[in-house]
């Protein structure tokens, strides 16, 4: 019996992964060059590490010294710009409201910071639905690893088995599984590039199954 909804955030609850991408993608422009929406895709559900990091990648494409601060200060303008001006995702907001109206708990497990997510979540007045947020801070491992979900599973009282996850990205169906919680993938324009697999169920946007349909399922 499903008990409790553990939320990704990025590119799940809000796309914030396309305008980040095509504000990266804009910079490579300048400089001859495109980001493939594949390499980027590596760390989509995680954060930037060895396999991608683009100031160094760009660094390493052109042969030159790439200014980190003034990388990242156009990047987040630009997609900030963007993002406050975008609407939740489909279905979102119904499926919160309906699993708080069948009195389940909610969570939000995201590899992004507190004042990433929590700051977003106020702005569309959806920070009082959830019981518990987690976030990159409250965990030694972000996803890939399964720190996040079974930090959240615990913190709202549930075992693996009686929570379900809502993903968008490889790294997350792999911390799902890791974590032993069935995983719905509902991929968003960026990860719908990628090859995406070991989801329990995939839906094209969450206004296309009610929660009801969801429950029974499971």
């Amino acid at each position: 019996m499903i008990k409790a909804l553990i939320f990704d955030f990025d590119g799940l609850i809000l796309d914030t992964e396309t305008p980040e991408y095509l504000a990266i993608n804009e910079i490579y422009l300048e400089h001859g060059l495109s980001l493939p929406i594949t390499t980027y895709g590596q760390v989509v559900g995680s954060y930037y590490n060895q396999d991608f990091e683009p100031v160094s990648d760009l660094s390493r494409l052109t042969g030159e010294s790439i200014d980190p601060l003034a990388f990242w200060s156009k990047v987040r303008t630009q997609s900030l710009k963007t993002i406050q001006q975008s609407p939740l995702l489909p279905g979102v907001e119904t499926l919160i409201q309906g699993a708080k109206n069948h009195a389940l708990k909610l969570a939000v497990a995201s590899s992004s910071t507190h004042e990433w997510v929590d700051g977003h979540l106020r702005r569309y007045n959806l920070i009082e639905y959830f019981d518990v947020i987690k976030c990159r801070e409250d965990v030694k491992n972000y996803k890939p690893a399964p720190d996040l979900f079974l930090a959240a599973a615990q913190a709202v009282g549930v075992e693996p088995q009686e929570a379900l996850i809502f993903e968008d990205s490889l790294n997350g169906i792999i911390a799902a599984r890791s974590a032993g919680i069935r995983v719905v993938v509902v991929p968003n324009p960026i990860t719908r590039h990628l090859k995406l697999e070991g989801e329990t169920l995939r839906l094209q946007s969450l206004a296309d199954i009610s929660l009801e349909e969801l429950l029974a399922m499971f």
